[in-house]
């Protein structure tokens, strides 16, 4: 947990982008029920990465929304955008409102237990607006969300990511920095993400 409250003018990044956590923006009871109805209702499908010419299929799940059916395509594979649900919606309104962003596109990933994660990456696929804003939304397990420099590897940041939790990457951070979701054995419930983004017309 955060021992203090955080501050969305404070930058987690040193330089070369702009990382600011809100902290929980949904009450306790509201994440819950978020988590609850995302877990339930979304047609989850495996993801799929390609490494070297090998396609491998993950056990963490995901589900990719927008306001067209945007082809995105990212670690070799494509997906189409499945139409907005009306609690999706509502999330995204709120998101927009804090971000001052309007988004088109929605990323969920569901990690079943703390063995799951995300690899070092950047979000920079040529089909997102380059320097916009990507709203990452945390509901569940609280996970550790980690930094480092593309050009200088030795700096970095991480924070804590809260149930109700929102973070929002700016401007040149994806092009100056990488971003991961380290696995950890201590975390045996899950946790779903939406990651808000704009995609190009």
């Amino acid at each position: 947990m955060n021992l203090f409250a955080p501050d969305p003018s404070l930058n987690l990044l040193p330089r070369d982008g702009e990382v600011v956590y809100h902290g929980p923006v949904l009450s306790p009871s509201e994440a819950s029920r978020c988590f609850d109805s995302l877990k339930a209702e979304v047609p989850w499908q495996n993801d799929e990465v390609v490494i070297f010419g090998k396609r491998f299929v993950t056990a963490r799940k995901v589900a990719w929304y927008g306001d067209d059916a945007f082809a995105y395509t990212y670690s070799g594979t494509t997906r189409h955008a499945l139409p907005w649900t009306a609690e999706l919606l509502r999330l995204k309104a709120k998101v927009e409102l804090i971000a001052g962003t309007t988004f088109n596109s929605c990323l969920i990933n569901l990690y079943h237990h703390g063995e799951e994660g995300m690899s070092w990456h950047s979000d920079d696929e040529p089909t997102l607006v380059r320097g916009e804003t990507i709203a990452s939304m945390s509901l569940g397990a609280e996970r550790k969300f980690a930094f480092k420099h593309k050009r200088e590897p030795g700096l970095t940041a991480s924070i804590m990511l809260e149930h109700g939790s929102l973070l929002l990457m700016k401007g040149a951070t994806q092009e100056h920095w990488l971003h991961a979701l380290p696995k950890t054995k201590r975390v045996t419930t899950p946790r779903i993400n939406l990651t808000f983004r704009v995609m190009v017309r």
